[in-house]
């Protein structure tokens, strides 16, 4: 099961963000206790004044290849839990997620 859902004008993805988490880095997913599965992302900036928030939606833009703009957090802006929503074709958007996650193979912990 992926952490997004496609709807017209692009996809909803669920993340677990880690601030000041040494580098900019997308993780891979993971499944939460409740059995909810997420995009784990990584970024160095501090969850001070919106910089972690910055950080991530930078990240994301860059990582699926969307504008800045296309990118916006619609909820959890004060939890490591968040809503994003990104706007474009969602057939496309759902493949470049679907090739970054590729590119993470799971790691032991992520396994179990």
């Amino acid at each position: 099961m992926v952490p997004w859902r496609c709807s017209k004008g692009g996809v909803t993805l669920a993340l677990r963000v880690t601030p000041r988490g040494g580098r900019d880095a997308v993780d891979g997913v993971e499944t939460l206790s409740d059995g909810r599965n997420v995009l784990k992302v990584r970024v160095r900036a501090i969850a001070d004044g919106g910089e972690a928030n910055r950080a991530v939606t930078e990240l994301l833009a860059k990582a699926i290849g969307v504008t800045k703009k296309a990118v916006r957090i619609t909820s959890g802006a004060t939890s490591r839990l968040k809503q994003v929503a990104i706007d474009g074709d969602p057939s496309a958007l759902d493949q470049a997620l679907r090739d970054l996650i590729a590119a993470h193979k799971p790691t032991r912990k992520q396994r179990e």
